[in-house]
């Protein structure tokens, strides 16, 4: 595919606001992970939450999209620059020609929650009732509003890999010509359906996630929100880029991974393939990683049959907790930093590394001059995607 030039991008999750603040925190393996404090019911577990959310208040022309999840979007475009990225998107092309491509798992389901606890009489009261939060396309929308972009705008909700298929979205809405560039992300917030939902599926830790550690017991809940600014790249152009993308659904099962994987391997392949390099090529590879014993395992013998022992390949779902729809571009971010950096994380809190696992997967950070990211993110229901980010 033409490659795609990253114009801007940023992150804000548990680490703190925008790139520097996880650039440190990987730096300094420390983690965003604390006790679980969300919520009038309280799981016991661990969580990865964005402070400051509950203090923040949305411009007063924004004030009928409220909603936690709206709040931490508009905190996250406020970081590394993005408001004027997208401006001067807007002064080069138009913007009816810029589009807005959102992930997000759970939308504003939080504040839907609050609707459906305050119903008196089984009735909803008129300030709750607030149709542009209660749908899984209230982040398009909003963004499209927050940023002043009337170009198509798309929300995918595809579980855990809705904000890494934004970039696919994204390039095949500019290389159709519907688009000259495009805003991509994701957000999603804490609320109850998401830490009771999936601690009845059995996969939430009582204690810090280890990815890959053969005594690893489930996943640590995690909320983010992140944006980049995609276009075409100009020829001979330096700077980071998206050089290849993948996407499959191995349809296997609605909450389990195919047990061999082969819908994450032809996700790779694919990204590899579109990318025009070889597996050889890459230096860095974020891995899915939820530390749930079914997911890791699955993915380790994906890369293990895909990838030379020379990969450096990790999860850091330790710092953040598994953000979900946000945990494509979060880990896009921290892809794009390690490219530009050197800096490779290793994976937080594991200690014994599992023996099913290949060598590729690295529990200590290193650092090495690669031209080559890749990120890893799948979905419930055998959606899978990857990402090839590059340095020209």
């Amino acid at each position: 595919m033409p490659p795609l030039a990253v114009r801007a991008y940023t992150a804000t999750t548990a680490l703190g606001r925008g790139r520097d603040a996880q650039a440190a925190a990987l730096r300094e393996s420390r983690s965003g992970l604390r006790r679980n404090d969300f919520g009038r019911e309280r799981l016991d577990c661990w969580i990865g939450r964005v402070d400051g959310l509950e203090d923040l208040s949305l411009p007063a022309t924004l004030a009928q999209w409220d909603s936690r999840n709206h709040r931490l979007a508009w905190l996250a475009l406020q970081q590394d620059g993005m408001r004027e990225a997208i401006d001067a998107a807007i002064a080069r092309h138009g913007a009816e020609r810029v589009a807005v491509v959102m992930g997000t798992s759970t939308s504003s389901i939080g504040s839907t929650e609050e609707a459906y606890a305050a119903l008196e009489d089984g009735r909803m009261a008129d300030a709750a009732a607030r149709h542009t939060v209660h749908t899984p396309h209230a982040l398009g929308e909003f963004v499209q509003h927050a940023t002043g972009l009337r170009g198509p705008a798309i929300t995918v909700a595809t579980a855990c890999s809705s904000s890494a298929k934004v970039f696919a979205q994204a390039a095949r809405l500019i290389s159709a010509g519907l688009a000259d560039a495009a805003l991509v992300g994701g957000v999603d917030t804490l609320c109850g359906s998401v830490l009771f939902g999936f601690n009845s599926l059995q996969l939430v830790a009582v204690e810090p996630c280890r990815p890959f550690d053969a005594d690893r017991t489930g996943l640590s809940l995690g909320e983010a929100g992140g944006f980049a600014l995609l276009e075409r790249a100009g020829v001979d152009e330096d700077g980071l880029q998206l050089r290849g993308y993948g996407e499959s659904s191995d349809a296997h099962h609605m909450s389990a991974p195919h047990p061999q994987g082969l819908g994450a391997t032809l996700a790779m392949r694919d990204a590899l393939s579109r990318a025009g390099i070889d597996a050889i090529e890459v230096g860095y590879l974020n891995l899915h990683g939820t530390a749930t014993p079914a997911n890791d395992s699955v993915e380790a013998a994906a890369v293990a049959a895909l990838f030379p022992d020379s990969l450096h390949a990790s999860s850091t779902k330790g710092w953040t907790g598994h953000t979900l729809g946000a945990a494509g571009i979060v880990e896009s971010v921290i892809a794009l930093l390690a490219l530009e950096s050197g800096e490779l994380p290793g994976t937080l809190n594991s200690r014994t590394p599992d023996p099913a696992c290949g060598p590729q997967i690295r529990f200590a950070p290193q650092r090495a001059d690669i031209r080559y990211a890749m990120n890893n993110s799948f979905g419930f229901g055998g959606n899978n995607c990857s990402l090839v980010f590059g340095r020209a």
